[in-house]
C-alpha cells in the first residue's frame, strides 16, 4: 500500500511525501477499503503547515478527511459490509489507497453516486448547512454574509440558502466568479479589491442587516463582517485563510453584541446524536441526488503525485477542487 505522509510542519509540497507499507489485514469487526478518490481541503494544507487548530499529536501523519473506497477484504464479526461494497470513509488519514477502518466508520456510499462527488459529499456541504441551521435561528427572508464564497462551503451555502429562502451576501477576490455565484442564487457579491469599505458595502447590499456572517478567512476580514451584522448578531469562523486569527472591533463586541464563534464539522461529529448524524447523511445524500452537491473539479492526480497535487491545491485561481485518486494510471 501507498500513503501520503509528513514527518515536519512546512511547505506542503516539500514536506509531504508518499511511503510504501504491506497491505495492512483488518481485524474483528474492521474492513479493508482501497481508495480510489481521495479529497484535498484547506484544512489538510493548514494541518501540514503547523497553522490548524488540530495539528496531529503525533508524526509522522496522514492528512486526509474525504474519500470514496470500496471494501475488499472484512475481519471477523463484521455485520454491515461485504467484499465489494462502495464507502465513504469517517474519520482521517484517508491519503492512503488502502486503510483499515471499523465497519461503523465505513457508512455506504450512496447507490449510483458518482464516486468523486461522493467523495466530496460530507465535509464541505455538510460544514455549510449546519453553519446555516445549527448556529442562528434563521427565517425566511433572513440575510447571511460570508467571505470565501467562491469555495466550495461558500458555494453550497448560496445554494442550500436559497433553499431555504435566505438571502446572501458574498465576498469574493476575483471578479471573474461573480456570474457562476450568481447563478448559484447569490443575491449579492461583492468583490473585495481592497479599495472599498467591506462593511458599509455589506449594509448597502443587503435589504436588511444580516443576522449571521460565515468567516474562512480571519485577521481583519473578521472585522469587516462584525461591522455589517445586525445588533446581537453571530459570525461563526470556521477557517484562518488569511493565517490570522480574528479580529473584531472591540465596540462591536460591547456595544452592540456581536458575539464571535467557532465552527468545526470535527467536533460535531463527536458530539452529535445518532440521530443527528442520520439526518445530516440523508440530508446530503437526497441533495446529492437532486445534483446540488454537485462540485467543480479542476484537476485530478494520482496519489504518487501528492506533491503536484499540493501544489495546485494551494494556489490562487483555481476553479473547482483538486482531486486525489488511488489509481496509479489516472
Amino acid at each position: 500500500m501507498k500513503r501520503a505522509i509528513f514527518r515536519e510542519h512546512g511547505d506542503p509540497a516539500q514536506v509531504i511525501e508518499i511511503i510504501e507499507e504491506p497491505d495492512p489485514q483488518p481485524g474483528p469487526k474492521e474492513v479493508r477499503v482501497r481508495n480510489k478518490v481521495m479529497t484535498i481541503n484547506p484544512a489538510d494544507l493548514l494541518s501540514i503547515e503547523g497553522k490548524y487548530g488540530a495539528e496531529p499529536i503525533d508524526l509522522p501523519a496522514t492528512p486526509g478527511v474525504g474519500a470514496y473506497g470500496i471494501v475488499d477484504a472484512v475481519g471477523t464479526s463484521v455485520t454491515r459490509l461485504a467484499v465489494g461494497d462502495a464507502v465513504l470513509p469517517v474519520g482521517g488519514g484517508f491519503w492512503a489507497d488502502t486503510v483499515i477502518l471499523h465497519e461503523r466508520m465505513a457508512p455506504k456510499a450512496p447507490k449510483g453516486a458518482d464516486p468523486e462527488q461522493a467523495a466530496l459529499m460530507r465535509a464541505n456541504p455538510g460544514t455549510a448547512y449546519l453553519m446555516l441551521t445549527d448556529i442562528v435561528a434563521l427565517s425566511p427572508g433572513d440575510w447571511v454574509v460570508q467571505n470565501a464564497s467562491n469555495s466550495n462551503v461558500g458555494r453550497m451555502v448560496i445554494r442550500f440558502a436559497r433553499e431555504m429562502g435566505l438571502h446572501t451576501v458574498n465576498i469574493v477576490r476575483r471578479a471573474d466568479v461573480v456570474d457562476v455565484l450568481k447563478a448559484d442564487g447569490a443575491d449579492v457579491v461583492l468583490v473585495d479589491d481592497g479599495q472599498v469599505d467591506l462593511g458599509q458595502a455589506i449594509r448597502e447590499g443587503a435589504a436588511s442587516a444580516p443576522k449571521l456572517a460565515l468567516d474562512a478567512v480571519g485577521g481583519p476580514a473578521t472585522g469587516a463582517l462584525g461591522a455589517a451584522l445586525a445588533d446581537g448578531g453571530t459570525i461563526a469562523t470556521y477557517g484562518l485563510l488569511s493565517g490570522e486569527g480574528p479580529q473584531l472591533d472591540a465596540r462591536d463586541v460591547v456595544f452592540r453584541d456581536i458575539t464571535l464563534r467557532g465552527f468545526w464539522l470535527f467536533h460535531w461529529y463527536r458530539t452529535a446524536t445518532p440521530d443527528k448524524m442520520r439526518d445530516l447523511h440523508g440530508f446530503l445524500e437526497r441533495k446529492l441526488s437532486e445534483g446540488v452537491l454537485q462540485t467543480d473539479v479542476d484537476a485530478r492526480y494520482p496519489l504518487a503525485r501528492i506533491k503536484d497535487a499540493v501544489a495546485h491545491a494551494g494556489r490562487g485561481g483555481r476553479d473547482g477542487k483538486i482531486l486525489l485518486t488511488g489509481d496509479e494510471n489516472a
